[in-house]
């Protein structure tokens, strides 16, 4: 299996705001209040071209789905929450937390991609979760090491134990399951997704151990992380405000590694830090600012990774 591909859909944004609905436990979010609606939506668009120009500059093929007018869906700009493409042809659909996230999910998207001559056999679908008030978001809750057939998952309001267990059954990977918290208000609370302080790339891992209160959890992540050779790059709680967690590494042109992240994730990197991922792959960022504070998610939020396979 492969740990990382040359292809991610992204969903251009018709209207970006803050999401009253996902604010609850995504205390990334912030309203700024000095914008007008239109304004952000026009920033957010201005971010996101400029971040699938400097991708597709790199070779990396993008295929940019336009979100719709008829829903309301503030935060279609991250699909990996509710969408993963797999090598075996493999699609699953996600149960999502805020109600008018579930409105994100699009039928035309897997048709898109079959004209894009992606093979798509079967699609697997969680979303009955739902019902019981049980989430799994996606790549934002797990991260999949393909390589090693292991998904790691920081339960959450948004990451049920028994769901991720059930999606590595199917998937057949070693479920490593912990929980990462963050300091608000003085008080030690879940991370709402695993991605914002982890990033699992081909030879190392950008995590923020510190996250992980319990000793237990701790040392079973890293021995996970070490047995597979995975080089530990980690961050503080602070790197993981401003998004350096939240980065994903792609295949450009000639095989060319590149690990993705914001401007902010990478202007927050210390020397030594930047020094450790450039030994691994290239570093690529982009300044997304607007979407990162109304939206509470940054660069790999915003890419889904296709991994499904070519017909012919």
């Amino acid at each position: 299996m492969k740990q990382i591909t040359n292809t991610v859909l992204m969903v251009r944004p018709v209207s970006f705001r803050m999401n009253e609905q996902t604010a609850v436990n995504n205390y990334y979010q912030k309203v700024i209040n000095s914008l007008t609606p239109e304004t952000v939506q026009f920033k957010a668009v201005q971010e996101f071209d400029t971040f699938v120009e400097k991708l597709k500059n790199i070779g990396v093929n993008v295929i940019v789905v336009n979100d719709t007018k008829n829903t309301d869906t503030p935060d279609a700009i991250f699909p990996n929450n509710w969408i993963s493409f797999h090598e075996s042809g493999d699609v699953a659909i996600y149960p999502m937390f805020a109600e008018n996230r579930r409105l994100e999910r699009r039928e035309d998207i897997l048709d898109i991609l079959e004209e894009q001559g992606f093979e798509i056999t079967n699609v697997i679908d969680y979303t009955s979760g739902e019902d019981e008030q049980i989430y799994l978001e996606g790549t934002g809750s797990l991260l999949l090491d393909r390589e090693n057939s292991k998904a790691y998952c920081a339960l959450s309001p948004r990451a049920d134990e028994d769901l991720f267990i059930e999606f590595c059954e199917d998937f057949e990977f070693t479920p490593v399951s912990f929980i990462s918290n963050q300091t608000v208000n003085g008080k030690r609370l879940p991370i709402y997704h695993t991605n914002v302080m982890m990033c699992l790339a081909e030879t190392f891992s950008v995590i923020c151990l510190d996250s992980i209160d319990a000793k237990e959890d701790k040392k079973n992540v890293i021995k996970h992380l070490k047995e597979d050779k995975k080089e530990i790059i980690t961050i503080t709680e602070a790197q993981v405000n401003n998004f350096a967690g939240n980065m994903l590494q792609v295949l450009g042109a000639n095989n060319q590694k590149y690990i993705v992240m914001s401007t902010s994730a990478y202007n927050c990197l210390t020397k030594q830090q930047i020094n450790s991922i450039q030994k691994h792959c290239e570093i690529l960022h982009s300044s997304l600012d607007t979407i990162e504070a109304c939206g509470g998610g940054s660069a790999r939020c915003m890419m889904a990774e296709v991994f499904l396979p070519k017909r012919g």
